[in-house]
């Protein structure tokens, strides 16, 4: 089954609980880095598994990882949402 997703590029914190998408770039150099070394590459699927109140941290499942980013951080990745 083929996977799609929408056109217009969006940031990771603008996502809620559930949604899916795929990494499109990480527009910060210094948090890339870190992003990077944990398994958030341009191309990965992902899938917001949960947020904290006030929306930071989220938590993404990523690679099989699950992994916590901070909203700040989040702002710098973006992403294309996968259609339901």
């Amino acid at each position: 089954m083929e996977v799609a997703f929408e056109n217009q590029i969006i940031t990771l914190d603008t996502l809620k609980k559930g949604d899916a998408g795929v990494i499109e770039e990480i527009t910060d150099p210094w948090a890339s880095l870190k992003l990077i070394e944990m398994g958030c590459l341009p191309g990965g699927r992902f899938i917001i598994k949960m947020q904290a109140p006030f929306r930071d941290p989220i938590a993404i499942e990523i690679a099989g990882n699950l992994i916590s980013i901070g909203r700040q951080e989040a702002k710098t990745i973006r992403v294309r949402k996968q259609i339901s």
